[in-house]
């Protein structure tokens, strides 16, 4: 046994170090007053959630014509943002789902954050559908459910239709799969609260704990059900955005009508997913002291992950034109040339830029040890996904078979009002969820820690 290994095993060392994780965490939501740098940015995600309901309200009492949809380019940023975001909340599942069920220990310090991103990024993404249907207190129309109007029933060979049942059913275990895994670090805050004669506060997170005392039948009933809910999340980080990318390879369209389409949305949906962890947490972390729980070796990871799985997504760049030429099909050649070189050749170049060429930073161990240069690449890697569904749906759309039908889309102030409005209302949703809420599974982490391993290494070293 190591120096290091033997002083985590001394009497009274694994417990102060399971004091300090959970000090560490709660002192979060107890800190009297919050930073001044979370303030500012709840400030500003506030303003920008507040140019999104605007933006909502002028759309809903006028109609979707204040967008710069048009009978050529019928389905645009809404429909971009919806695919980008969907992609957003793919990591939570992985993280928690995936990584849980392969033993990947690294994952304990950020799938509690993943899990809510996943929520938030599925509540903005759900507003764009909504919308775009032009009568959204109609929505209900889309439940299968018993009516009074005869045979009215939802078009099940509809997209539409199979991203309500996808987002729904994503949603649903998500925000299952992500309370039930809180329930035993809110009955921790309940337990502090209480002790600080914080009534109110110790009334709240009880009533959120569900009556969690810790017995070993707690415990045994709350890893079962974890397993299970594990077990059946896995299947949506492959099965969500396959139906996503069926809204695009079922039509007849050049550059949509393709096979490729589900594996390829699936990796550049974890490749975003973890972009957006790694654009949220590395400034919080420093923020809020917790380099010793989210450690630089879990950074490292997420860039590994986001390495391989862009290196995926330029596969798939580089098959469409493939098979674009080998097809001998010339609408479809037609198009990927025209991505590549026509009137949207800027917005090809950004996503491949950020998409293909920008993860190749992260060979680099010295690149992955810098978490400024590591958060600018998130970003790049953000707006080039962003770029990828805007590439797929617009360019698409504005140079089909027709050249009478031929238009340039360009976006109207209501359309980016909308954008920027959900991405305030994610921000404001995160910033306020790591305040109150326990960001880091506390239990988990404690769990996966050397103080938690009272036999210490094995005679041979390892673990």
């Amino acid at each position: 046994m190591s120096t290091e290994a033997a002083a985590a095993h001394e009497p009274g060392k694994a417990r102060e170090a399971f004091r300090a994780v959970t000090r560490d965490v709660a002192w979060i939501a107890e800190a009297p007053k919050p930073h001044k740098l979370w303030l500012v940015a709840l400030a500003l995600a506030v303003v920008m959630f507040g140019i999104g309901l605007v933006s909502i309200f002028h759309l809903v009492t006028t109609g979707i014509g204040v967008w710069g949809n048009s009978n050529s380019v019928a389905w645009a940023w809404d429909i971009t943002n919806f695919v980008w975001w969907i992609g957003i909340g793919h990591a939570g599942t992985l993280i928690s789902a995936v990584l849980y069920l392969t033993r990947q220990s690294w994952r304990v310090s950020i799938n509690r954050s993943a899990e809510a991103m996943t929520i938030f990024a599925v509540m903005a993404a759900g507003l764009f559908p909504l919308l775009h249907t032009g009568r959204p207190w109609f929505a209900w129309w889309m439940i299968p459910i018993p009516n009074d109007m005869g045979s009215m029933w939802p078009q099940f060979r509809s997209p539409l239709m199979w991203d309500v049942f996808a987002v729904s059913t994503y949603a649903t275990t998500s925000i299952l799969f992500w309370y039930m895994g809180m329930v035993p670090d809110l009955a921790t805050f309940r337990d502090r609260a209480a002790m600080q004669g914080k009534k109110i506060r110790a009334l709240v997170y009880g009533m959120l704990s569900l009556g969690w005392r810790g017995s070993a039948r707690h415990w045994h009933r709350y890893e079962r059900a974890y397993l299970i809910l594990a077990g059946l999340a896995t299947p949506l980080v492959f099965s969500v955005h396959s139906v996503v990318s069926f809204d695009f390879a079922t039509s007849q369209l050049p550059g949509w009508h393709t096979t490729i389409f589900p594996p390829y949305f699936v990796a550049g949906a974890i490749f975003s997913g973890f972009a957006m962890v790694l654009t949220l947490l590395i400034p919080l972390r420093f923020l809020f002291n917790l380099q010793h729980i989210i450690k630089q070796e879990h950074i490292h990871a997420m860039c590994r992950i986001m390495l391989a799985t862009g290196m995926m997504v330029g596969l798939a760049y580089g098959t469409e034109f493939f098979i674009a030429w080998y097809s001998g099909n010339p609408f479809e050649s037609f198009t990927f040339v025209s991505r590549a070189f026509g009137p949207f050749w800027w917005a090809y170049f950004l996503m491949v830029g950020n998409n293909v060429l920008i993860p190749q930073f992260f060979w680099s161990k010295r690149v992955r040890n810098n978490n400024v240069l590591i958060w600018v690449l998130c970003i790049c890697i953000n707006i080039g996904m962003w770029f990828e569904r805007f590439v797929i749906i617009a360019t698409s759309l504005a140079r089909s078979f027709l050249p009478s039908a031929w238009s340039y889309y360009h976006p109207t102030r209501w359309d980016v009002g909308l954008f920027v409005g959900t991405i305030g209302m994610f921000l404001m949703l995160f910033l306020l969820f790591f305040r109150f809420a326990p960001v880091v599974a506390i239990s988990e982490v404690k769990g996966a820690s050397p103080e938690a391993h009272a036999g210490g290494p094995s005679k041979g070293g390892h673990h």
